[in-house]
């Protein structure tokens, strides 16, 4: 299928004729920039040692540029990239990073003609987020649910689970709703959101885009170390080391990092542990050689949290809650009428899960390369990687009310994964001239082997316990049958940006890819079913084609036509032969603006998305599948942040989609119309903060999150209903004089949902008959060390 085949007249297509009554333009600032001579494209160079110290100064156009030539490196390699030289200063929405997941090109976030939103290492540290579901939270428009069926499950731009690729370093390594995990953020270096159809970078999956979590990275300079320590009022703790630089073998930089925590939940026995050891060697061997090399452990055990069923409003009487869900429903589970709906307060701490339930997942990556500089402007890059991961699930999941007997039903479920990856990505970067326009061109060859084994329940026991103080039992009887999967990617991608004028930018690139899958599924006896093994292959053709348009220095315009592709009718590890097994398409329009002023104190950014997706298929609930037909999904995104004085920081943002299915037309009825489930039209974040410069510095913050009414089911006839919760913070910041060993030590007080409000978090449309509702209000203490 093609790609980038013309596009359809749309209401935006060029943002500088929507977006540009937003800004006030600087007259002389264009003349002078109009002057003066065209700025080429930051060469890829690979630094030597340094220990030299940088000072805080204003930044010059010389230090732009050095930002930009590392940042370029990083873009190339991200393990592999030294520290900056120049001005790296984080900007208040953080556009001066390198998104690696957003572009190949080594393009600051400014600079891509597409949204991107880059949450760093320090804003997740005073922000206090302490999961990768916490982070999205944090971003624009992005929601999340600790589901444990479906750990760090996200909804951006009215899509979910699936349509969204979760990367590992920039590594896809399958469904996000079947391969991710909660994971603790001590170990990141920055989060990395890229909103729309993604596949150009990251292939099949990507029509929602495609999140990407960067560890930290090794730095060429003094050693410095870190470590983190926190307890809050559920009695969870977390804990962190880290440490890196420069060792005594010249040309030899290391980090290390590792954390635990036990994060204890709400209700009554829900625990999860974590456990993430990472590594780092990076080696100049010359100025024109670097090769280095990672490995990492994640594990995590958890008894988790399956939600707490809806009750019909008559049975709860006095116990029946308002604001948390609301509408009619009849059980998809049991067939009974429920009729009008609540969240019995007798539940909130309720668990349903069996006595003996697990959770559990070890990880381990392995990954190496190097960087070669070839010749002036010809840059070779190679990672070669292995993924390896055991997960397991144990667990009581259905819990659904039965109106005619006032009892829940429970069933049982049993899944394990054994996965193996394996693959490589090899770029070659080239400088040029084109009629004396540079021009940067990124060839990317990638393949990789991925080997899936499922062994999974063949049986499901069932039973019936009270609502309130339930009999939990044990899970039973286990009879297990299997499924495999063997799927092997190729790729051959381009991705070229060319200066027109100094200020003037065409980006694009196309990806040919081809995906086989082989699968088998064998039953309770170890014989083949029906239908298997079988094998089908797909070759999507993917790309993006923009521009982005400097109007006055640090006023950026930008838009984009994009392209995405993904598994209609599942995600491609569990592809029954009966399924349709037609790649989805999809395509985005999106125009925006990016603003950086007031001396780099104050930036907005704003978008404006399209987003067609054809050849849908949705969950019906129990694991089924309807025929949905197309997915609409259009919007506006809006982030703002500035610092007013050293003191006061100000920030906000907010999104607004309005995300629809059509032709949605099944056997008795339609959902033409309905919005998908997990997709609010409003979510809004606001902080502020203000730092009182005194001898102990001390800071004061709250933030506040809005999140608009959603549904659980695509039938839309229940609702979890919009809440809004605040989270108020105190640190202090200790000088060296009182602890001489320690450079900065930081003691933090949080206060998280300050109103203790009850809400709906997030909903499973294939659990319908449950929701799973968000923390009550919680204490936490933590104190955090550099030296």
């Amino acid at each position: 299928m093609s790609c980038l085949r013309a596009a359809r007249p749309r209401k935006f297509l060029l943002a500088s004729g929507v977006l540009s009554s937003f800004a006030a333009f600087d007259i002389s600032a264009v003349c002078a920039q109009q002057a003066g001579s065209r700025e080429p494209l930051p060469p890829i160079e690979i630094s030597p040692p340094t220990d030299q110290k940088r000072k805080r100064a204003k930044p010059s156009a010389r230090d732009e540029r050095g930002a930009r030539r590392v940042a370029a490196n990083r873009a190339a390699s991200p393990a592999t990239a030294p520290k900056p030289t120049g001005d790296t200063t984080q900007t208040p929405l953080n556009t001066n990073a390198i998104a690696g997941s957003a572009s190949r090109l080594g393009l600051a976030v400014r600079e891509v003609p597409a949204t991107v939103e880059v949450i760093s290492a320090e804003t997740i540290r005073e922000q206090g987020y302490r999961t990768v579901s916490d982070v999205a939270q944090g971003a624009v428009g992005v929601t999340s649910g600790d589901n444990p069926a479906e750990p760090s499950a996200f909804s951006m731009r009215g899509f979910t689970n699936s349509q969204i690729n979760i990367l590992y370093n920039g590594i896809k390594i399958g469904p996000q709703n079947m391969t991710s995990r909660i994971m603790d953020t001590a170990n990141l270096e920055a989060v990395e959101f890229l909103k729309g159809p993604a596949s150009l970078l990251s292939g099949e999956g990507a029509s929602g885009g495609a999140i990407n979590f960067v560890t930290k990275q090794p730095h060429t300079g003094t050693i410095r170390n870190e470590a983190y320590f926190s307890y809050d009022s559920l009695n969870s703790f977390r804990s962190y080391y880290g440490s890196g630089g420069s060792t005594n073998v010249q040309g030899l930089d290391y980090r290390f990092d590792i954390s635990r925590s036990s994060l204890n939940g709400f209700a009554d026995d829900t625990n999860t542990r974590t456990l993430d050891i990472s590594g780092q060697l990076n080696y100049r061997i010359s100025d024109n050689l670097k090769v280095w090399g990672a490995i990492e452990y994640r594990e995590d055990r958890g008894k988790p949290y399956w939600g707490v069923p809806l009750v019909p409003v008559a049975f709860s009487g006095s116990h029946a809650t308002t604001g948390i869900v609301s509408g009619s429903y009849v059980s998809n589970y049991n067939g009974t009428n429920l009729g009008p709906v609540t969240i019995d307060d007798r539940t909130f701490n309720t668990n349903y899960n069996v006595l003996d339930n697990r959770n559990v997942a070890k990880e381990v990556w392995l990954r190496g390369g190097f960087e070669l500089k070839l010749a002036p402007g010809l840059t070779l890059r190679s990672q070669a990687y292995g993924y390896g991961a055991e997960r397991e699930w144990f667990n009581n999941e259905v819990a659904a009310f039965n109106a005619n007997v006032n009892l829940v039903d429970r069933e049982r479920f049993y899944v394990a994964h054994s996965q193996k990856l394996a693959g490589n990505f090899t770029d070659l970067t080239w400088d040029t001239d084109i009629a004396g326009m540079d021009n940067r061109l990124v060839t990317t060859v990638a393949a990789s082997g991925l080997d899936f084994v499922r062994p999974g329940a063949a049986n499901f026991p069932h039973d019936q316990v009270t609502l309130v103080d339930p009999s939990r039992g044990y899970y039973g009887l286990l009879t297990t049958q299997q499924q495999a999967a063997r799927i092997d990617n190729e790729s051959l991608s381009f991705e070229d940006r060319l200066k027109v004028t100094r200020t003037f930018a065409l980006v694009g690139g196309l990806r040919m890819e081809h995906i086989g899958l082989d699968r088998n599924s064998t039953d309770v006896n170890g014989m083949v079913k029906a239908g298997f093994p079988f094998s089908k292959s797909w070759t999507p053709v993917t790309g993006r084609i923009g521009y982005t348009w400097e109007a006055v220095p640090g006023l950026t315009f930008f838009s984009q036509y994009a392209t995405g592709a993904d598994v209609s009718a599942n995600n491609i590890f569990l592809l029954g032969p009966r399924q349709p097994l037609d790649l989805t398409t999809s395509q985005t329009y999106e125009t925006g603006v990016k603003h950086l002023f007031w001396n780099r104190r104050a930036e907005w950014t704003f978008s404006a998305f399209d987003i067609e997706r054809k050849n849908v298929y949705a969950a019906a609930g129990g694991m089924q599948l309807n025929i949905a037909g197309r997915q609409e999904s259009k919007g506006v995104e809006l982030a703002a942040a500035v610092r007013i004085t050293e003191a006061l920081r100000l920030w906000g943002n907010i999104a607004y989609v309005d995300a629809r299915y059509a032709d949605y037309n099944f056997a008795g009825g339609s959902f033409s119309g309905n919005a998908p489930p997990n997709v609010p039209r409003v979510v809004a974040n606001a902080g502020a903060a203000y730092r009182f410069f005194t001898p102990w510095p001390v800071e004061l913050g709250v933030v506040g999150r809005h999140v608009g009414d959603r549904y659980n089911t695509d039938a839309n006839t229940v609702t979890m209903n919009a809440y809004t919760i605040a989270d108020l913070y105190a640190f202090v910041d200790i000088p060296k004089s009182v602890f001489n060993a320690v450079d900065q030590t930081r003691l933090t007080f949080r206060v998280r949902n300050v109103t203790d409000k009850r809400y709906a978090i997030w909903g499973d449309p294939f659990y319908p008959d449950q929701v799973l509702l968000g923390a009550p209000r919680t204490y936490e203490v933590s104190a955090a060390f550099k030296w």
